[in-house]
């Protein structure tokens, strides 16, 4: 299994833009990739400008098939304009 942790920080005013393409992306991934365990968005506790996605992966040929989705791609554009700075992403391996 393999886990990654994205932190993304979402620019003033943007969060309910971030929210909505995040979520519409999420429901693909969902629908559309077995290898996905878990793909979550979370919002920070202390500073509403920091998400955190939490995504789980069965193997790395499923991590790399999400990446190269024509959804991912378009969703990754979308986000742009309301990104606040560049994301911080951490792969990790289940044990």
């Amino acid at each position: 299994m393999i886990g990654v942790i994205a932190v993304l920080k979402v620019a003033e005013g943007k969060n309910a833009e971030f929210e909505a393409i995040f979520t519409d992306l999420a429901k693909q991934v969902r629908a559309n990739e077995p290898g996905n365990i878990a793909y979550q968005l979370t919002k920070s506790r202390t500073d509403p400008q920091i998400y955190k996605v939490l995504e789980l992966y069965k193997d790395q040929e499923s991590l790399t098939a999400h990446g190269g989705t024509d959804y991912f791609k378009a969703a990754g554009a979308k986000m742009g304009p309301c990104m606040g700075g560049r994301p911080e992403i951490e792969y990790l391996d289940g044990v």
